[in-house]
């Protein structure tokens, strides 16, 4: 059951596959059981191949160096890393197309192409703790001579651990914008910035999601991405990427638990019968192939509407109806798939496993699944469903 794509795609897609299956899958274990960590040699590799192989450079222009590659060519990409537990196919950063709309040639040359060498590491602060159906931004960035004064605290810095430096979302406390949201780059080195916890979650990963507290932090103005105020224009770019590529990576996750309960299950014998043969296990598994096939659809032509050019706001739409529907299918999914491991499907040496633990949070992060149904619901009214 594959979707048709052309040869570029396929291209991609078996690069990725090839990446996934052979590097990154045989080390999942021995990251769950070392809190995510590999071996420094083998995180420095997997980080190299990653960035020759282009995924870092993706969604870069081609005269800036990078691959310019299209929306479905790395949901193609996301998909097959998808597959992967423990987070491993975090081994790189991506620079983003829209980071060359909103930044200057000098913040491109100091904190943008260096994510496409893997010379530098960014990570997100946006979220706080009263972040939940609404975008709350305490967080204030207030004038200063030569740039601004920020101070907040900001909750679930993912990967803030591995990198140098943030992009961060304040809301300006003066000024002729004051009100309205900023990003800014901040290094993690610059006075004033403090780690207040670092929470552990259910997922076994390298990469952590610390709180951080900023007081008074200097940022120069040279730092701001785009101009004053255009903060949140930026974010929905962000939030939009991300949103598809969580239902790619949903889709690859889906794939490989699927392929593995049926390997399990035709050579598992319960009372000398192939489990497979069970209606029950054929009932679970049918289902799972059927919402494994809705989401890759409702994916992939998401995708197809980017490289389109569809309508901005059709593309958020798409964007949250696949996100919504490829992690719930993930999450039952999952399910299913321990269960038809039975005590096995338990065992943290077992994907199923990893994957029930790890799924969860893509119905949470970059907009919950009540988000994106508020998002779907306010696109069918005021748009219609073929406005949609």
């Amino acid at each position: 059951m594959q979707i048709a794509l052309d040869e570029q795609a396929r291209g991609w897609r078996d690069r990725a596959a090839k990446f996934a299956t052979e590097e990154l899958i045989p080390w999942e274990v021995e990251a769950e059981l070392h809190e995510g960590r590999l071996p420094p040699e083998v995180e420095k590799r997997h980080k190299k191949l990653a960035v020759e192989l282009g995924f870092s450079g993706m969604d870069v222009p081609a005269a800036r160096g990078g691959r310019e590659a299209r929306i479905v060519d790395q949901v193609a990409v996301w998909e097959q890393l998808g597959r992967v537990t423990n987070a491993l196919c975090w081994c790189f950063s991506e620079a983003q197309n829209w980071m060359f709309e909103a930044c200057t040639e000098a913040q491109i040359e100091r904190f943008i192409l260096p994510l496409m060498s893997g010379r530098r590491k960014e990570c997100y602060a946006i979220t706080e703790s009263g972040s939940g159906s609404d975008v709350e931004i305490e967080t204030t960035a207030r004038r200063a001579d030569g740039g601004y004064r920020i101070s907040g605290e900001k909750w679930y810095v993912t990967s803030a651990n591995h990198a140098d430096y943030f992009i961060l979302q304040a809301r300006l406390g003066d000024g002729p914008h004051a009100g309205s949201d900023s990003l800014f780059f901040i290094d993690k080195d610059q006075p004033g910035i403090e780690v207040l916890r670092t929470p552990l979650f259910s997922h076994t990963f390298s990469a952590h999601h610390p709180t951080y507290r900023f007081s008074d932090v200097f940022v120069a103005e040279d730092q701001r991405l785009g101009p004053e105020g255009d903060g949140m224009r930026f974010s929905h770019s962000w939030f939009r990427r991300e949103r598809l590529m969580i239902a790619a990576r949903c889709c690859g996750a889906s794939a490989r638990l699927i392929e593995e309960a049926t390997a399990f299950a035709s050579a598992r014998k319960v009372g000398g019968e192939a489990l497979v043969g069970k209606q029950m296990i054929q009932a679970m598994l049918a289902d799972s192939v059927t919402e494994l096939w809705a989401s890759r659809l409702m994916t992939f032509e998401a995708a197809e509407a980017h490289d389109r050019g569809d309508d901005l706001r059709s593309l958020h739409a798409r964007c949250s109806i696949a996100k919504l529907y490829a992690s719930e299918a993930a999450n039952r999914i999952a399910d299913r798939a321990l269960q038809i491991f039975g005590g096995r499907g338990y065992m943290r040496e077992n994907c199923a496993e990893r994957f029930f633990r790890e799924l969860r949070v893509d119905r949470i992060w970059e907009g919950s699944s009540e988000i994106q149904r508020l998002i779907i619901a306010r696109a069918l009214i005021k748009r219609g469903l073929e406005g949609m």
